[in-house]
């Protein structure tokens, strides 16, 4: 029986950050790092509890700006237009932070914990920032995990026009209208007939909305991934021990996926079949299986 310490917040980087632990203090610490505009908790329970059991201290945090963690303040909301001005114009968008404060809220995380180094697993826009703390903390990585992620390279497809139209869609504007839309942007995102998740998804709502809403953070966060550019040249030089897992059929683009493999001398690549820009309980047991001997390996190497 692993152990469970419930939900904290600690002070980390100038900010308070609200974190969660799964599993025995002495067993390899292991740090979940999650996408845009999402909370700590689409890390699953279950998923957390099922890689503590396989012999990790298994720590998921919400990211600045989301969940209970502390809400910043400025930026407008995204227009369009920036877009199309950034796609092709190059002209950078603006934002109150980068990805390198994200990454130093992880290390900062990780400094309040005592943890001197940790295993990075991040999905999507928490796949950037875990690549983001190997390139500026090396030191403080034993592996990385890139789930669903990208390296920011202009050159990798945009997301399909669903997908895009999804991300700026305006926030809802009530309980009903958000379990609605949380619904609706799972169904996108997961690409696939899943009737098991989509019967979870609106308690997974419920939940998501009683720990608090945060639309223009989520604008925030949005920008500060677009304004950060590309790490694909930086990636170059990556020494850690990193795997890549990303969907075949993910409408944020499996191209992602492959641009990082490429870019980081060693990676292992996993496609899996079917698999959307979401963490499917079907998927688990492959995901969860390929982490721990990730890990666990470059732990032993590193021994």
């Amino acid at each position: 029986m692993t152990t469970h310490q419930p939900p904290q917040t600690i002070r980390a980087n100038g900010i308070a950050i609200c974190y969660e632990i799964f599993g025995n203090d002495n067993a390899e610490p292991l740090l979940l790092i999650m996408g845009l505009g999402a909370q700590m908790i689409h890390w699953d329970d279950a998923f957390c509890e099922q890689l503590a059991a396989h012999g990790f201290r298994v720590i998921r945090f919400d990211n600045r700006d989301i969940g209970k963690s502390s809400h910043l303040t400025g930026g407008k909301r995204l227009t369009p237009l920036e877009l199309l001005k950034l796609r092709f114009l190059r002209i950078p968008v603006a934002a109150t932070y980068k990805l390198i404060d994200m990454a130093k809220d992880t290390v900062g995380l990780m400094d309040a914990l005592g943890i001197k180094s940790a295993h990075l697993v991040g999905a999507s826009m928490g796949g950037m920032i875990a690549q983001e703390v190997t390139l500026s903390f090396p030191e403080r990585v034993r592996s990385l995990t890139s789930i669903m992620s990208t390296t920011g390279n202009p050159r990798v497809p945009p997301p399909t026009r669903e997908a895009s139209a999804m991300l700026m869609a305006p926030p809802p504007r009530s309980k009903e209208e958000f379990i609605v839309r949380f619904g609706e942007t799972w169904k996108v995102l997961r690409a696939g007939s899943f009737p098991e998740e989509e019967a979870l998804d609106p308690d997974r709502a419920e939940r998501v909305f009683a720990r608090g809403l945060n639309p223009a953070g989520v604008g925030r966060q949005l920008r500060a991934v677009l304004a950060s550019g590309s790490r694909k040249e930086r990636l170059h030089g990556v020494k850690t021990p990193t795997l890549v897992i990303h969907g075949t059929v993910d409408p944020l683009r499996p191209e992602g996926g492959k641009d990082t493999a490429e870019s980081i001398p060693g990676a292992k690549l996993l496609m899996i079949d079917g698999m959307g820009h979401a963490l499917p309980m079907r998927f688990w047991p492959e995901i969860i299986r390929a982490i721990d001997k990730h890990a666990h390996g470059a732990a032993a190497q590193a021994a």
